[in-house]
């Protein structure tokens, strides 16, 4: 529920953000894993 909140409180839509970060999660390097946080994710273009 944090990331839910968390999402609404930076502006985003809590589905798009979710959806998006696990589709990302499984290729996504370890070492960038914070471009996924709430307050630093930014939607693929």
């Amino acid at each position: 529920m944090s990331l839910v909140q968390s999402a609404r409180l930076c502006g985003h839509d809590p589905h798009a953000y979710l959806k998006d970060v696990l589709e990302r999660l499984p290729t996504h390097l370890n070492s960038r894993i914070d471009d996924l946080l709430p307050h630093r994710w930014q939607p693929l273009t």
